[in-house]
C-alpha cells in the first residue's frame, strides 16, 4: 500500500509537532510505502533541518505556509470571473448569509471550485489577494441574513480576514494535485508552492491513502485528494484544531512559532476586532466540518479529544481512540527489577513551565514534610523558554522560603528537602534512573492534554498521584491516585497515604505498568493504524485502473470479493477487462 502521509510544521522537520509519533508509525510500517507531503510553518522550521528518514518513505514533496511569492499568474476575464463566483460562494458560507447546512454546502463547494481554478489556471495567490476578492467578502457580508457581527466589518477588518483567508488557502496552490510526478508548477519550490524533497516524485493521486497528521491545512490538501482522486482521507488529531481555536484565538494559530500564524502576522483575540474573530472563527468552523464530513475515519489520541471532535461536528460512527504510542524499550529494566527507591522520595518529572503548577506542589510537599518530616523532593526537568526559566527561578526561591532553615540548593545536600535537576545536565540521572529515584511519581498540572511522563512512569512500575486533567484519568484507568487540580491539601493527603503504604505502592505500580504495556506502547499504536488503513481501503471504491501501463495488476485495484466465487464475479471480470482496455487507450 502506499500511503501519503500529510504534515503541516512536523515530520520530517527536526523538532516539529508530532516528529517522533510519525516516525515511529513509518518505521513500524515497513511493509508499506510512504510519500511524505509536508508544509513549514516558519523560515526557521525551514532551514533547520530534517530527521533522517526511513527507507520505505520513498518521495518528499514540501512546502511553505509562512510565505507565499506572487509569481504573475493574472487571471482573464473568464478565469477571473469564475474566481469571483467561488470566492464570493467562500465568503457566504461564512458570514452567515444562509442556513447552516446550505452554509457547509456552499463553502464546501466554493472550495473545490477554487482548488480546481488554481489546477486549471495557476496560482491563486495573486487572486486571493485581489480587489476582487476584498469586493466579494464585502458583498457577502452586507448581503441580507448576514449576522449583525459581519454586517458591521469595516474595511480594514475585512483586509485582515481577507489576508488571513488567503494564507489558510495557500495549499490550494500547490503543485501536488497529480497522479504521477512532473515538471510542473510544483516542481519550482517558490512560497507556498510544492518542490520535492530528492526521493521521487509522484502525486497525491498516486498514492491509495491520504493521513493528515493534525486538522487545518494538512487535512485540506487531504481534501483535494479525495475530491480530484477520490483518494481516501485518515485524520488523527492528536489536539483538536478547532478547539485551539475557539479557546485561543490566534495566539499560536496554526505556527506554535512565538504567537504568529502561518503568515507571520499577529492575530491575537486581544488585538482583531469582533468582525475579523468572528469571521476568521467562521472559516475554521466550516473547514473542520468539511474535513469531519469527507474522511473515512478520524482518531483521537484520548478520549477527551474525541468527545471535542463529536462536539465540533464529527460523526461518531467515525470516530476512534488510538493512543500515542511509547517507547517501553528504555523503561523495562527500571520495570523488571525489584523497587529500590529510598521510600521517602518523591518525584517530579516533566517541562518546567506554569501549566505544570509546581507552585501547588511545593505548597503539597510542605504539608507532607509536616507529617512525613524525613521525606524529600526531586524536580528534575528542563525549563521551557524564557517563561519556563522565569518560573523555575519563582519555584527555587517559594521552596527557600517554605523551608528557610533547609535553604533547597540545585541538588539534594545533606537535610535539604527539595532539589531542582536539570535532565539534560552533565552527571544529571537518565530517564528511566530519575523515575526510579521515587517511590511516588507525582504530576500537578493544570492543563495536560496526554501525559506521556505518567506513561513512562508506569512503565517503571511506579506508584503515581496525578490531578484530574486532561486524559490522566482516562491513562491511569484506577492504577493511581487521582486529586483535584489546584489543591495542594488533596496532593499532600494522597502523597502521605502512599508514603505510608509500601505494599499498596507495589500493587499500584505492578498494575500501572501491565495497563501501560497493554495500552500505550508504540506497537498499539502501529497495529492501530495499520488496521485502519486497511480497513478504509478494503471499503473504498477503486480510483484507479487495475492495471498499469505494461499490463501489471495494481495493488488494491481489485476489490478482495473478486477473488471469492459468486454471481458478481464475472461481472467482476468484465470491470476489469474494460478497465485494461481503458488504461490501454488513456496510454495511446
Amino acid at each position: 500500500m502506499r500511503i501519503g502521509l500529510l504534515t503541516e510544521g512536523g515530520y520530517p522537520y527536526v523538532g516539529g509537532d508530532t516528529g517522533p509519533w510519525c516516525d515511529r508509525l513509518v518505521r513500524g510500517l515497513g511493509q508499506h510505502e510512504f510519500a511524505l507531503f509536508a508544509l513549514s510553518r516558519s523560515e526557521r522550521q525551514d532551514t533547520a533541518g530534517r530527521v533522517e528518514l526511513p527507507p520505505q518513505v520513498r518521495s518528499v514533496r514540501t512546502a511553505r505556509l509562512w510565505t507565499a511569492e506572487d509569481d504573475g499568474v493574472a487571471y482573464g476575464r473568464r478565469a477571473r470571473r469564475r474566481f469571483t463566483e467561488c470566492y464570493g460562494e467562500l465568503a457566504a458560507g461564512i458570514s452567515g448569509a444562509s442556513a447552516p447546512d446550505v452554509q457547509a454546502d456552499r463553502f464546501g463547494s466554493a472550495l473545490y471550485g477554487l482548488a480546481e481554478l488554481a489546477r486549471d489556471e495557476g496560482s491563486l495567490v495573486r487572486a486571493l489577494r485581489s480587489e476582487d476578492a476584498l469586493r466579494a467578502l464585502e458583498r457577502a457580508c452586507r448581503a441580507p441574513g448576514a449576522t449583525r457581527t459581519a454586517r458591521e466589518a469595516r474595511v480594514p477588518e475585512l483586509l485582515a480576514v481577507a489576508a488571513h483567508v488567503e494564507r489558510l488557502l495557500r495549499p490550494l496552490s500547490l503543485g501536488w494535485y497529480e497522479e504521477e510526478g512532473g515538471g510542473g508548477r510544483g516542481e519550482r519550490g517558490h512560497g507556498g508552492r510544492g518542490h520535492h524533497g530528492g526521493r521521487g516524485g509522484g502525486g497525491l493521486g498516486a498514492v491509495d491513502l491520504c493521513h493528515a497528521t493534525s486538522g487545518g491545512a494538512a487535512a485540506l490538501v487531504g481534501l483535494l485528494a479525495w475530491h480530484f482522486f477520490g483518494v481516501p482521507l485518515v485524520v488523527t488529531e492528536y489536539g483538536v484544531r478547532l478547539r485551539s481555536h475557539y479557546l485561543n484565538f490566534g495566539a499560536v494559530e496554526a505556527s506554535g512559532e512565538g504567537g504568529t500564524d502561518a503568515g507571520g502576522d499577529v492575530l491575537a483575540s486581544g488585538e482583531a476586532s469582533p468582525a475579523v474573530r468572528a469571521l476568521v472563527t467562521a472559516f475554521h468552523g466550516r473547514l473542520a466540518a468539511e474535513v469531519y464530513r469527507r474522511a473515512a475515519c478520524l482518531t483521537a489520541g484520548n478520549a477527551h479529544a474525541r468527545r471535542w471532535q463529536e462536539r465540533c461536528g464529527a460523526d461518531r460512527a467515525k470516530l476512534r481512540t488510538v493512543h500515542p504510542g511509547r517507547d517501553a524499550a528504555p523503561f523495562a529494566e527500571v520495570g523488571d527489577s525489584p523497587d529500590t527507591a529510598d521510600p521517602r522520595t518523591l518525584v517530579w518529572i516533566g517541562r518546567v513551565e506554569p501549566a505544570k503548577d509546581l507552585v501547588s506542589l511545593l505548597h503539597a510537599f510542605a504539608e507532607v514534610r509536616r507529617e512525613e518530616p524525613g521525606t524529600r523532593l526531586r524536580i528534575i526537568g528542563t525549563p521551557s523558554g524564557p517563561e519556563g526559566r522565569a518560573y523555575l527561578g519563582h519555584c527555587r526561591a517559594l521552596a527557600a522560603q517554605l523551608f528557610p532553615d533547609e535553604a533547597a540548593g540545585p541538588h539534594c545536600v545533606g537535610d535539604n528537602p527539595v532539589s531542582f535537576e536539570d535532565l539534560g545536565h552533565p552527571g544529571a540521572p537518565g530517564l528511566a534512573e530519575a523515575y526510579a529515584a521515587g517511590a511516588v511519581v507525582v504530576l500537578s498540572s493544570v492543563v495536560e492534554g496526554f501525559p506521556a511522563g505518567l506513561v513512562e512512569s508506569m512503565f517503571c512500575g511506579r506508584a503515581t498521584v496525578s490531578t484530574d486533567v486532561g486524559a490522566v484519568v482516562e491513562v491511569i484507568g484506577g492504577t493511581g491516585l487521582v486529586v483535584p487540580p489546584r489543591n495542594p491539601r488533596a496532593l499532600a493527603d494522597a502523597c502521605v497515604a502512599l508514603l505510608r503504604d509500601p505494599e499498596r505502592r507495589a500493587r499500584l505500580g505492578a498494575a500501572a505498568r501491565a495497563r501501560a504495556l497493554e495500552l500505550f506502547t508504540v506497537e498499539q499504536n502501529v497495529t492501530a493504524f495499520h488496521d485502519i488503513y486497511l480497513e478504509t481501503v478494503s471499503r473504498t471504491p477503486v480510483h484507479r485502473p487495475a492495471f498499469d501501463g505494461p499490463g501489471e495488476p495494481r495493488p488494491f485495484a481489485v476489490p478482495a470479493e473478486a477473488r471469492l466465487a459468486g454471481p458478481w464475479t464475472g461481472s467482476r471480470k468484465r470491470d476489469v477487462a474494460a478497465g485494461r482496455v481503458a488504461a490501454a487507450e488513456g496510454a495511446r
